[in-house]
């Protein structure tokens, strides 16, 4: 087993690049590198790409996981289903090892993709909270337009097996626990907030989320921008743009980030998220019904309810 640090990038299948990146132009991300064929797209951190869509059946392929070394990437070439270690033959370049997961969804641990340069990140205004004022004398100025993704946070994937799938991604890329959602017998688990062993750093709440369901896809991909102002920022672009709606603004329980959810042309959910929770490896596991996965602490009712 290794730990990985974080999930790189997501891969989907589009049916046409030229609509593929005017919608994820309009979501916030930036075009990184284009063939005929690939859409690499980044956000503001420094990752050459967060998010690549290819000409293919239109769905979700698979993600890219962060290894922290390249002796890392060379130990898991020696699990089993693992690649050997190979030259990653696309922009950003760096290596791999290849598996595919118990749902048949493609998994690369990468380690070595290029950095770029951090982009600046426009309209960071300081919040005056009633008891907390941090904004004295300037005044709050926002410049209209797309919203700013910063990095891919998460995936969130519906599988039939789903304790298999649970056992995949923490015994072999150290995922650990941060919620474990059980069903109306109050002991099934049936879903699993899953994020990555950072040791005493903290991080996200959760980098995968699997649900036990009827079948196999994926949900949607968490993709993180500053604050609360540039979610409404994003929704105020993006309805501009008559984009379809999914859910949101609100904010989850379970995490307790703030969330906006909208479809892609080509079915898969996108849903902009700020100020997630953050744990360490020494938070406990919490246990929660499954119900509370739909449910916030403030925001409109789940539309499927």
């Amino acid at each position: 087993m290794i730990k990985v640090t974080d999930v790189q990038y997501a891969r989907i299948g589009v049916p046409d690049l030229d609509e593929a990146e005017g919608f994820l132009t309009d979501l916030g991300l930036q075009t990184s590198a284009r063939t005929d064929t690939s859409l690499y797209m980044r956000g503001s951190d420094d990752d050459h790409h967060c998010y690549v869509a290819e000409l293919a059946e239109p769905g979700y392929i698979g993600m890219g996981l962060e290894a922290s070394s390249e002796e890392d990437l060379e130990k898991i070439s020696h699990a089993d289903g693992a690649s050997p270690v190979e030259a990653i033959d696309e922009p950003g370049g760096g290596s791999r090892v290849r598996f595919r997961d118990p749902a048949g969804f493609a998994v690369d641990v990468v380690y070595g993709i290029e950095k770029l340069d951090l982009l600046p990140v426009k309209n960071i205004v300081s919040q005056n909270s009633g008891s907390d004022r941090r904004r004295l004398g300037v005044r709050a100025k926002f410049e209209q337009g797309p919203g700013q993704i910063k990095r891919l946070g998460h995936v969130v994937l519906f599988v039939q097996n789903f304790a298999e799938c649970v056992d995949f991604y923490s015994s072999l890329f150290g995922l650990i626990s941060s919620d474990e959602m059980f069903d109306d017998d109050g002991e099934t688990i049936v879903s699993n907030f899953l994020r990555c062993d950072l040791g005493n750093d903290f991080t996200d709440h959760h980098t995968l989320y699997l649900k036990q369901m009827g079948e196999t896809r994926c949900h949607h991909l968490g993709l993180e921008v500053e604050d609360i102002d540039a979610v409404q920022r994003a929704n105020q672009h993006m309805s501009s743009k008559e984009h379809k709606h999914n859910w949101g603004v609100g904010r989850h329980i379970v995490g307790s980030n703030i969330f906006d959810q909208w479809i892609a042309p080509w079915g898969l959910m996108h849903e902009y998220f700020a100020d997630m929770d953050m744990l360490d490896a020494n938070a406990p596991t919490g246990r929660t019904p499954v119900s509370e996965s739909l449910a916030t602490h403030w925001g409109p009712p789940h539309p499927y309810l």
